[in-house]
């Protein structure tokens, strides 16, 4: 996800304090992983630099003076974009997992194990966003299942390749 375009496209609905951005980011998408202060503060003064947002006037208090920020026409524009451009499936073929595979069997170790190690691992992940589900709201039940369609799509791989290793191993060692 990106956290700079995101924050951009909050920040398109009003002007806003970065104070009150990364409460609206944390309580859209923070589920598990809230974005840091210091991370919004440098993404705004980077999105300044760019010309995608104005620091509006510093409102003086108690505590340090407030800005508050609102977007740009380029902003604008730069949002509009990266709503419109459609995210590119992950272009690699490979992954970790994948690499252990063939790694074990290389080294004539467990593979068997080693998935059912992962499978055990995506199972407990699959139950512990089930759980984030009950009582949730719709936008909290929607990453949930997005996270767990991705997991799915793992288990159906791993139950695949556990199907094929003696296959597998026996091109692994041909070559």
């Amino acid at each position: 996800m990106n956290n700079s375009l995101t924050l951009l496209g909050l920040l398109s609905r009003q002007p806003s304090y970065g104070y009150d951005l990364k409460h609206s980011y944390d309580r859209y998408f923070g589920t598990g992983k809230a974005l840091a202060f210091g991370q919004v503060y440098s993404t705004l003064a980077r999105m300044v630099r760019d010309e995608l947002i104005n620091a509006l006037g510093g409102e003086t208090g108690a505590g340090p003076d407030r800005k508050k920020y609102e977007i740009t026409a380029a902003g604008q524009v730069k949002v509009h974009e990266w709503l419109f451009t459609p995210d590119v499936p992950s272009e690699s073929l490979q992954s970790n997992l994948f690499a252990k595979t063939v790694i074990a069997l290389l080294l004539d170790d467990d593979a068997d194990r080693l998935l059912d190690v992962q499978r055990s691992e995506h199972m407990a992940r699959m139950r512990e966003l089930t759980r984030l589900k009950k009582d949730a709201d719709l936008l909290q039940v929607l990453m949930c299942d997005h996270g767990l369609f991705h997991i799915e799509a793992d288990l159906r791989w791993i139950d695949l390749t556990g199907a094929r290793l003696a296959q597998l191993k026996k091109e692994l060692q041909s070559t």
